[in-house]
């Protein structure tokens, strides 16, 4: 699934909201959606259950934690529950490693370079709703003049259905 196809199919209750302005949390949303599609097939490999779920709630909980972030009045609440979803989306991008035997490599990759540019641009909006900056070392792939350095729309998103290995 491209991401540019994917969009056009988002209900305009879902897309007429002001959220869906924020480019991090349509990615987080379509990163839930990739992730649905991957768990169902990783779930058929009865020792990856376990995985799958903590992959799949990892991935929702990112668009969840935007959403209430961005529901906040306050800027220290919002870079909270956005500090959330940077969790959400490192452990992710964790699972995502952990199940990396059962998966295409290109597939893999993809997902990862998804997870990777939403880290980033939570990476880039926590201190700026803090006002602060975030406690750890400076990281190399953040690049705060351009937050959005990979461009999703091109990314090559690949379908999940005929390339998992051992199934």
């Amino acid at each position: 699934m491209r991401y540019k196809d994917w969009v056009i199919e988002i209900p305009q209750e879902i897309t007429n909201d002001a959220l869906w302005k924020m480019n991090v949390y349509r990615y987080a949303l379509f990163l839930a959606d990739v992730a649905w599609n991957d768990v169902k097939i990783l779930s058929k490999n009865k020792f990856l259950i376990s995985s799958c779920d903590q992959l799949y709630r990892s991935a929702g909980s990112v668009s969840a934690n935007i959403s209430e972030g961005y529901s906040r009045r306050s800027n220290r609440d919002q870079a909270r529950f956005y500090e959330y979803a940077l969790g959400s989306a490192r452990e992710c991008r964790g699972w995502y490693f952990k199940v990396r035997h059962n998966m295409d490599k290109q597939i893999l990759d993809s997902r990862l370079e998804l997870i990777t540019e939403i880290i980033k641009m939570l990476l880039y909006i926590v201190p700026n709703q803090r006002g602060s900056k975030i406690r750890e070392p400076e990281v190399p792939y953040l690049n705060n003049e351009n937050p959005n350095s990979v461009i999703i729309e091109e990314m090559n998103i690949h379908p999940t259905e005929k390339k998992f290995k051992g199934y």
